[in-house]
């Protein structure tokens, strides 16, 4: 596989930067990332960028894709490149709004990337998981939105460090302001490292009862997830715990499924496990499709049983 001369980086998370600078080292010659604030080109350094960009900008309350025009401005004119940007919300937004300001080819859900004959080719999940397609992007600019887990995150270089260009901000003519933020309540767990995961879906009917899953999380040394009802749904769970493909993109070394039905939409986000063990007492559930090991019962039988085993 050949490389290209430029990847340009974006992410709107510090906890994707690492990914799409890693994917961008592993497609290019130069990665430049392209940050909002002073820690993010400390980090972009970090973690091996060898140009940054700081848009400065004193409004703390622009959105993301308030900063399409800022973006597009630093990377036109600059030949063949590939725009790198996490599956995150805004960075979606922010995405399609940089194709029309650079006439730039457009591929979300990306789970693939090789450089042929200087044409990006993408493989991307379509039909809301249920196959892969594989469109070639032959555009100067491409634009790339990365599923979670598509590069390996790359280890941080404190004595990596540089001085960043500034870039000064461009107004977008029907900007979207905003007016107030209010912290949102959240986990710091990130699924996309753990060695271990148990998900617990439907199969659960109370809230209280996750705690059988919790204990044996603590006995396996897990992490807790789930599927997309118990945190949608039933807001039982952070949207951080969803597994699933609008969500995290888990490649544990064991996934222990507790009353998940095994939906496509689901298993796309887990089908990457290096084994899977099925928990549900409906034995044509579609996640023995996936499993390597399943138990069919009733997993408020099974699961003390199976967390007592292992206890010993």
């Amino acid at each position: 596989m050949s490389k290209l001369s430029n990847v340009w980086v974006f992410s709107d998370t510090y906890s994707r930067l690492a990914e799409v600078i890693s994917g961008g080292l592993e497609l290019g010659e130069n990665v430049k990332a392209i940050v909002l604030t002073e820690d993010e080109s400390k980090e972009a350094f970090a973690y091996g960028a060898n140009e940054v960009f700081l848009i400065e900008n004193s409004d703390s309350n622009n959105i993301v894709e308030n900063y399409s025009k800022s973006i597009a401005k630093v990377i036109m004119n600059e030949g063949k490149s590939l725009i790198l940007m996490p599956g995150t919300k805004r960075c979606k937004s922010l995405a399609s709004l940089l194709s029309i300001e650079l006439e730039a080819g457009l591929v979300t859900e990306v789970s693939e990337i090789n450089i042929e004959n200087n044409n990006i080719n993408c493989r991307h999940m379509v039909y809301g998981g249920l196959a892969n397609g594989l469109e070639t992007i032959t555009s100067e600019a491409s634009i790339a939105v990365i599923a979670s887990g598509t590069f390996e995150n790359i280890q941080k270089d404190e004595s990596k460090t540089g001085e960043a260009q500034k870039v000064d901000f461009v107004e977008n003519k029907n900007s979207i302001k905003c007016i107030e933020k209010t912290s949102k309540e959240g986990s710091s767990v990130d699924l996309n490292k753990a060695k271990s995961i148990v998900a617990i879906g439907r199969g659960i009917s109370k809230q209280e009862d996750i705690s059988l899953a919790e204990e044996l999380c603590k006995v396996m040394d897990a992490e807790l997830g789930c599927s997309r009802p118990i945190a949608e749904g039933e807001k039982w769970m952070e949207h951080e715990r969803y597994i699933g493909i609008s969500s995290v993109m888990a490649k544990p070394e064991i996934y222990v499924a507790i009353g998940i039905s095994g939906q496509i939409q689901h298993m796309v986000g887990a089908k990457d496990s290096q084994t899977i063990i099925a928990i549900n007492k409906d034995k044509n559930a579609p996640i023995f499709d996936y499993a390597d090991y399943g138990i069919v019962g009733d997993l408020y039988t099974v699961l003390p049983a199976v967390t007592k085993a292992l206890k010993g």
